[in-house]
């Protein structure tokens, strides 16, 4: 009986969710389609749109300090801490027109320390920097040329802005008399102006860049003179933003001295000091300058009028300690603005119901169109929620819940609407504290989560309607919460709770507690209760583990659950009484994970044999780099399965083939057997064979831990989510691999019969071709040994035959350094080496030496040069050993004729020296 070749299972990356943003300096394009943003010492550009990547810069290995792109985008500035600064022209991708390729143009060293800021005109051709050195330069982006340097600042500059403004209405402090001018031409104004005023003022319009420093001062610097006008010292702490605004005529300055500070150009003094009353890092005008805006460590976004310099917006809550609003993007041709904050999200805000807003009404907080997240942090843990799976839940480090869409996007024509695949659609919050752990019901539409903060909170997701709440938060654990489980069983089909499961909530919940207890939580629906306010009670609570409690896991009919903990055993409860039916025994370290696998999973075989599985299958994996299965038969290990080089964070059963008429299998599929999936710290995802305990395949894409992994039971894909902040998709392509293996490996196999066609016919210029192709050395090596000793050669031939040197005159450079990689190989044996060294000789003679010297070979450090210093090794040696061939020629003449003399002529003569 023959038996059945092991079957190839393959996953492969399709889609991922990466961090966009990590901290620095954030810019916006013009028509705000363009979001350029730090990634440590990378740069990236994204559609704002789409959320697709544009592009990615790499840095020079260290952290970036300032970015900036021209709002245009033509150009792309960015700043490290390396002291360099690198110019980037951005140009549209030849593969296609939405991708833009970063070509670096020029790399400057501007100033003698890091740069802090950097600002941009309005034409995108000028550049200001500033350093921790307290100096300014002006750069022309195109030349790449200093045009002004500006020393004056005693500290770090903190601030940048170009802004062009008339003459007339900006006027320096330099005497009375030009005070006085100046009233008189403001006088003038207010009366009216005149066609020819307005030519005069457009014909003077003059160029400022104004500057703020940690020492509070701001100098206005005339671009023209090349010289500060004058100098602004009413802040008492760092200068954080300045804007101008041709409209209202005025100079906004926020700092952290918690106030905002509307200067006059006329004058240049302060027009109206607005106490906002915290720490300010970003402040700007909005559209004519009626209106401002301010954002800071309070964390809120605050809209101020400028002639009264009242605040608009309600009174709003605060934020939380040590977060805040870094910068604010905006541009008046948008109807929204984007707010970055500390822990590294993006919102936009609509401004539309700015355009109703009268002066002196109050405005409610601005409303919010998207969240986008620069950054997952550290992912805990993640699960598909909705019944079509279209969400997916994430719990990031942090103590709200991400909800992220997986659907492709139709709308891409605006920045503030519809959805893209990886876009965030909500936010839970509800818990105080890092949320550990998570799990949906069969449905998708109940979510239960468990936080540091000692509760958990059973959350109803109603995505069609856009409903996300709370429907139930369970307080009563002593420590935080490190596990949580809801039922995973289906009601029967037909029933009101199948067809409307957000109408019934699961009956209980699990929870599992650093206080070494487990509770089984009474879920009451809120039509029971309404009308009274009534806590949700554990049914009961058992002290189940010597150590904290890691996971908890709901068998597939609700009868049983398991509990795995830190003191190395998992144990496995009823449900409804809440006693111990059995414990598992065997890992050496503490257990992270453990699964329950599907009614429908067929009988395995163990290290032992066959196993019985009737009760079921229970998969653990621990810190001690293994992963188990269990029999709930006689609670024994059936099967250990080690590999992983780190911690086993996370262990699933992978779905079995569906063998139903609606969904065709693959015969591959059907027949590879149970598979589990596994996650470690190793930074790795493997797929294991349960019946012969061997790894599948290994999934690499990650750089850190990987905690989290969720499995698609209808197409198998897989998902996985970790340390590095990065959640992959694996699609399941091991169908679609062996399909592609079998037609090459047919091709391969007509091919190597016409190579021996064309070679028993005679016809060398194909078979040598198609055996450089095929990458058949040996053959190769035959079919040229025999041209060279090709009796006669042809005429004119270099090789021996006209239609050789025809190919090897006409190679492409991939196939001609492959034959010199031939050659170098042959050059080694003394055998071969006349051939090698003959087509050597044809090919130096074929091909100039420009030609040869670009030759490169497809892995690193492998080019002519390796080439030419193994063939020049061993060509050394055959010439030394023909020398010394040659010397030792001489002396077998020189014998010969001595013998000759002697007289050993005679055939009667033996050669022992004794006569015969």
């Amino acid at each position: 009986m023959t038996s059945r070749p092991k079957a190839i299972t393959t996953f492969e990356v399709y889609k991922s969710i990466q961090p966009i943003y990590t901290g620095g300096d954030v810019g916006l394009s013009r028509n705000g389609q363009v979001l350029v943003t730090c990634l440590g010492e990378e740069a990236l550009l994204t559609n704002l749109n789409t959320g697709q990547l544009l592009a990615r810069v790499e840095g020079d290995g260290e952290v970036l300090t300032a970015l900036l792109v021209t709002p245009s985008v033509s150009h792309l500035i960015t700043c490290s801490r390396s002291l360099s600064m690198r110019i980037y022209s951005l140009e549209p991708s030849n593969d296609s027109p939405e991708l833009f390729n970063a070509v670096l143009q020029r790399t400057l060293k501007p100033h003698t320390t890091p740069v802090i800021t950097v600002a941009v005109d309005r034409t995108g051709t000028l550049l200001a920097t500033g350093g921790a050195d307290g100096v300014i330069k002006v750069w022309d982006i195109n030349g790449g040329y200093v045009s002004h340097t500006f020393r004056g600042h005693a500290g770090v500059i903190s601030a940048l802005h170009f802004f062009e403004a008339h003459e007339s209405i900006v006027q320096s402090r330099t005497s009375t008399k030009q005070r006085r001018k100046s009233q008189r031409s403001q006088e003038d104004d207010n009366d009216g102006h005149t066609v020819g005023d307005e030519e005069k003022e457009s014909s003077a319009l003059l160029f400022y860049l104004a500057s703020g420093s940690e020492d509070g001062k701001i100098r206005i610097w005339d671009l023209i003179k090349r010289k500060a006008i004058t100098t602004l010292d009413s802040h008492v702490s760092v200068v954080r933003s300045l804007c101008f605004s041709r409209e209202q005529n005025a100079l906004l300055s926020g700092s952290r001295d918690k106030t905002a500070i509307i200067w006059d150009p006329r004058t240049w003094k302060a027009r109206k000091i607005v106490p906002v009353l915290e720490g300010l890092e970003t402040a700007g005008f909005l559209s004519t300058g009626e209106f401002f805006y301010t954002g800071g460590e309070s964390n809120i976004l605050r809209i101020w009028e400028t002639e009264t310099g009242r605040e608009v917006t309600k009174e709003q809550v605060v934020g939380i300690e040590d977060s805040g609003i870094l910068h604010i993007l905006y541009n008046s041709s948008l109807d929204f603005l984007v707010t970055v904050h500390t822990n590294q999200t993006l919102v936009l805000h609509s401004l539309a119901p700015l355009l109703t807003l009268q002066l002196g009404d109050k405005l409610d907080p601005l409303p919010i169109l998207r969240h986008l997240s620069g950054t997952h942090d550290e992912i805990i843990d993640l699960s598909y929620v909705t019944q079509v799976r279209e969400l997916l839940a994430l719990a990031t480090n942090s103590e709200d819940i991400r909800l992220v869409s997986l659907a492709a996007r139709t709308d891409v024509s605006s920045s503030t609407t519809g959805q893209y695949f990886g876009a965030d659609v909500a936010l839970l919050q509800g818990h105080q504290d890092i949320i550990i752990c998570l799990d949906v019901d069969w449905s998708g539409c109940w979510l239960a989560t468990g936080a540091k903060d000692n509760t958990a909170i059973l959350w109803r997701i109603d995505h069609l309607n856009q409903s996300y709440e709370s429907f139930t938060v369970f307080t009563g654990h002593a420590e935080s919460l490190g596990a949580i489980s809801l039922p995973n069983q289906p009601p029967p089909v037909g029933s009101t709770a199948h067809s409307n499961p957000l109408d019934h909530p699961p009956s209980f919940l699990l929870t599992g507690s650093q206080d070494r207890t487990v509770k089984r939580w009474e879920v009451v629906p809120k039509s029971i209760v309404k009308g009274e306010k009534r806590n949700p009670r554990a049914i009961y609570t058992r002290k189940a583990h010597d150590k904290d409690i890691n996971a908890i896991a709901t068998n597939h009919n609700s009868a049983l659950f398991a509990s795995a903990s830190q003191d190395r055993t998992v144990k496995i409860w009823s449900v409804e009484e809440g006693e111990v039916q059995g414990v598992l025994r065997g890992h050496r370290r503490g257990v992270w994970s453990v699964k329950f696998a599907a009614k429908e999973t067929p009988p395995i075989t163990g290290d032992s044999g066959p196993a019985s599985t009737s009760r079921g299958l229970v998969l653990t994996g621990s810190g001690d780099k293994t992963v188990k299965i269990w029999s709930l038969s006689d609670y024994s290990c059936l099967r250990t399965l080690e590999g992983h080089t780190n911690s086993v964070l996370k262990v699933i059963w992978m779905p079995l083939p569906q063998h139903n008429n609606d969904t065709e299998v693959s015969e591959p599929s059907r027949h590879r057997g149970v598979q589990i999936a596994s996650a470690g710290g190793d930074g790795l995802v493997k797929i294991w064979d349960v019946n012969s305990g061997e790894c599948d395949c290994t999934l690499d894409n990650h750089t850190d831990r990987v905690w989290a992994l969720t499995v698609n039971p209808s197409d198998g894909t897989l998902i996985s989510g970790g340390g590095d902040s990065v959640v992959t998709f694996w699609k399941d392509t091991t169908s679609s691999t062996i399909a592609a293996s079998a037609a090459a490996s047919t091709a391969r196999v007509e091919q190597e019969q016409q190579l021996q066609n064309y070679i028993h016919h005679g016809s060398y210029r194909e078979a040598i071709t198609l055996a450089l192709q095929l990458n058949h050395p040996a053959r190769l090596l035959a079919l040229l040994t025999t041209v060279m000793n090709t009796n006669p050669p042809e005429a004119m031939s270099l090789s021996g035959l006209l239609a050789v040197d025809d190919v090897l005159q006409h190679l492409a450079d991939e196939q001609l350094f492959t034959l010199l990689l031939r050659l170098r190989d042959w050059n080694t044996n003394a055998r071969t080496a006349p051939v090698a060294q003959r087509i050597l000789w044809v090919l130096a003679k074929s091909y100039p030496a420009t030609r040869l010297a670009g030759l490169k070979g497809k892995g690193k450090g492998s080019g002519l040069k390796d080439v030419l210093d193994g063939l020049r090794a061993y060509t050394e040696r055959h010439y030394k050993r023909m020398e010394d061939l040659v010397d030792e020629s001489y002396l077998v003449d020189y014998t010969l004729r001595e013998m000759e003399a002697v007289g050993f002529v005679d055939d009667d003569i033996a050669m022992t020296g004794v006569a015969a």
